[in-house]
């Protein structure tokens, strides 16, 4: 039997963790706002560690997002952070900044280090660069189109490569609170103090007003999101043929039985092919119920493996 890819995603919470890993995830990213972006859910250190047991009950993996734009202050913590994430046991964390890299040689030197840059993790130079000083992994860019996707794993056959295959992506941050400017600039200050994730605020141009892109904010920033879902499910042979170490999930503002779904149809494929690469074939049932539950208003899409991005 062929060795089967991670199925990771991310969740907000230790009820989430144990429903995803029985649907079939192999790996869990948590987190908290302070130090990951884009998150779910909060789980600060408690609750990573009351989530371990159950991911190693399932011999899955539990990793960190450790991923956050670092200002001064934001780097009195980190130290002390790192050094509990490795006394719980967790697997590894995703960073970015490269204080976090040297903060964790001396604070957390066995954590492994999975090296995401964002929209600039684009070449495997770079790659190279960062596992030389300690990164086991790269999280791809979602920018890339499928034939840099292969590349980038055929030109680091030492190094693990991970790569978004469904749900919606972030096309926009800001560290400004652009969301609550706005409402106090048309005389809506009562509306300031909700503008999280549970409001479900919309960004819609005048240009393409049938495309609503989610947008929401934290005490970081601003954030907007994808119109719709990345949907790679039909062409997943091609990443399961260039060995692709993890397929990543991105749960972010969907609901958990929508999450479940997709890691079912995932597990699906994956296992199908494990069992026999050379007869696999993509069963249209196993989009059904990822259909089923999909928001009308969101269309699935290959998000940017079959197009040129232009910078």
């Amino acid at each position: 039997m062929t060795a089967k890819p991670e199925l990771l995603i991310t969740a907000g919470s230790v009820e989430e963790v144990k429903s995803y890993l029985e649907a079939g995830a192999t790996a869990i990213t948590v987190g908290e706002s302070k130090y990951g972006m884009r998150l779910p859910g909060q789980m600060p250190l408690d609750h990573i560690e009351a989530a371990l047991p159950i991911v190693r009950q399932h011999g899955a993996k539990l990793y960190a997002a450790v991923n956050h734009i670092f200002h001064n202050d934001a780097l009195l913590g980190l130290q002390k952070y790192l050094s509990e994430l490795q006394r719980i046991g967790i697997d590894g964390i995703t960073y970015g900044d490269p204080a976090v890299l040297m903060t964790a040689r001396v604070a957390a030197p066995h954590l492994k280090l999975h090296w995401n840059a964002e929209m600039t993790s684009t070449n495997f130079a770079t790659a190279k660069y960062w596992q030389k000083r300690g990164a086991s992994r790269m999280v791809l860019a979602r920018e890339l189109n499928m034939d840099q996707v292969i590349e980038m794993k055929a030109k680091l056959p030492d190094m693990e490569v991970e790569v978004q295959v469904h749900g919606m992506t972030n096309i926009y941050h800001s560290k400004r609170h652009l969301i609550q400017h706005y409402l106090r600039h048309i005389d809506r200050e009562e509306d300031t103090s909700n503008v999280g994730i549970e409001r479900k605020l919309f960004l819609i141009e005048k240009e393409r007003q049938d495309e609503k892109f989610p947008v929401y904010e934290d005490e970081y920033g601003a954030y907007i999101m994808s119109s719709d879902d990345m949907c790679i499910l039909e062409d997943l042979k091609l990443l399961l043929d260039a060995k692709l170490d993890s397929f990543k999930v991105e749960s972010l503002l969907k609901p958990r039985v929508y999450n479940e779904a997709v890691i079912r149809a995932y597990r699906k494929a994956i296992d199908a092919y494990a069992q026999d690469p050379e007869g696999y074939l993509f069963q249209p049932e196993w989009m059904d119920e990822i259909r089923t539950l999909q928001d009308p208003e969101r269309e699935l899409s290959f998000g940017f493996f079959y197009k040129e991005q232009m910078y």
